[in-house]
């Protein structure tokens, strides 16, 4: 096939977006401070890096776009204002939009809109309407690839086209963290804690073990040791010819929230994945080799979604990751000696020694993951380094002295 995919990647950080650029993202979605639904998330850019972000993505062919997704009140209006007015200032791509009036003043102001999957877009005459407002559409994450390809078929067949004049290009969840409710519209987070996952403001309620009491006896049932709410993770990669041959344009990995070595690690699979598809080399092989890749970073375990037609979800039976891998802080960067391409960190705890895999992250750095082939502390050749000393080692990236060392180990089953 010849058609060109878009492969978004989320960024919740400097780090996390430098690592998606470098591994082969054709697109980068982010929110700032707040009005997007990971405000609530430790990781988010401010209204004042939008010029760094636009630069750092336009200068790589990198499109950026900007998530303004959560319910909207007439108190937010004039931060909705300000915020594209900044958008369009600082020359991102695009938003990503739910709320009419969201939608309505970026049009006001000739900023491009993409339909937030939290409309639940699941048929066409849907996607002819948003069509007079925007340019792509997520559609709702619920939906079977037989659906999808319903949807793709008759707005290339009825020439269904947005604000630009070009046919509406058609988005969908490739991977990443799936929600127990439709889209992610759910409440369960403001009735216990009141605070709104429709706000950006989930606790996840749902990733959380819970057993079922019977109000008129008092037994308590445990439901086959599963978190009944939580869904496994989706993936796709399995069967990405299939989901690719549906009509879609972009593919969207899920995950602001997550670490900048998710980004880098997934978005690396996804694109190998999607040029093998497309040059006519993807095989079941190479999906075993991109499954143990993926399975080293952050996941609940994976399952296809809807996609297969399958009505029920695959639950977690555990909490938190199901990595193969965790990482374990060990440093910080100090220097980089460009001629010898040598590294020099500072051990602040535990030990490093040679055929460790280490990783290295920082805002303008990325992702840097490799193997200690020799190495030096305290200006002598050693083995083994520990904490509190002064360590180099080959690395062929720069590195920066805000950069974080860590060294990454196996997870025992």
């Amino acid at each position: 096939m010849s058609r060109k995919i878009e492969l978004m990647a989320p960024a919740g950080g400097f780090d996390a977006l430098q690592a998606a650029i470098d591994n082969g993202a054709d697109s980068v979605y982010f929110g700032v401070d707040q009005l997007n639904m990971r405000a609530r998330a430790t990781m988010n850019f401010t209204l004042g890096d939008l010029e760094e972000i636009a630069e750092r993505c336009s200068t790589k062919g990198v499109k950026t776009y900007l998530t303004l997704n959560t319910i909207i009140y007439d108190h937010d209006l004039s931060i909705v204002k300000t915020v594209i007015n900044r958008v369009k200032e600082a020359g991102i791509s695009a938003v990503i939009a739910s709320d009419q009036a969201v939608i309505g003043y970026a049009r006001s102001q000739n900023v491009e809109v993409h339909i937030s999957t939290q409309l639940n877009v699941t048929n066409v005459e849907t996607v002819r309407f948003y069509s007079l407002f925007a340019d792509v559409m997520v559609l709702s994450r619920e939906l079977s690839l037989r659906q999808i390809k319903s949807i793709c078929d008759e707005v290339k067949k009825e020439n269904i086209c947005g604000p630009n004049g070009k046919p509406v290009e058609i988005e969908v969840f490739a991977h990443g963290a799936l929600c127990m409710a439709v889209s992610g519209k759910c409440y369960l987070s403001l009735h216990t804690q009141n605070s709104s996952a429709n706000r950006g403001a989930c606790n996840q309620n749902c990733r959380k073990q819970y057993k079922v009491i019977d109000l008129e006896d008092g037994h308590e049932l445990e439901i086959d040791n599963e978190y009944i709410m939580s869904p496994k993770d989706l993936c796709t990669i399995d069967f990405l010819d299939e989901l690719i041959e549906s009509g879609i344009s972009v593919l969207k990995i899920e995950g602001r929230g997550r670490a900048p070595e998710y980004v880098a690690t997934v978005i690396k699979c996804y694109r190998e994945a999607i040029d093998a598809v497309n040059d006519g080399t993807y095989t079941k092989e190479k999906v075993a080799v991109w499954m143990s890749r993926l399975e080293t970073v952050y996941n609940r375990g994976f399952w296809g979604g809807y996609y297969l037609g399958q009505q029920l979800g695959e639950w977690t039976n555990k909490s938190g990751s199901s990595a193969t891998q965790k990482k374990v802080y060990i440093g910080k960067g100090e220097h980089y000696f460009p001629k010898p391409k040598i590294g020099q960190f500072k051990l602040e705890s535990h030990s490093l020694k040679i055929g460790d895999k280490i990783l290295v992250t920082g805002p303008t750095t990325g992702v840097i993951e490799t193997e200690v082939t020799s190495l030096m502390a305290d200006d002598k050749e050693v083995d083994e380094a520990f904490k509190g000393q002064e360590i180099t080692l080959p690395i062929e990236k720069m590195i920066r002295a805000s950069d974080r060392l860590y060294k990454l180990v196996d997870v025992q089953p």
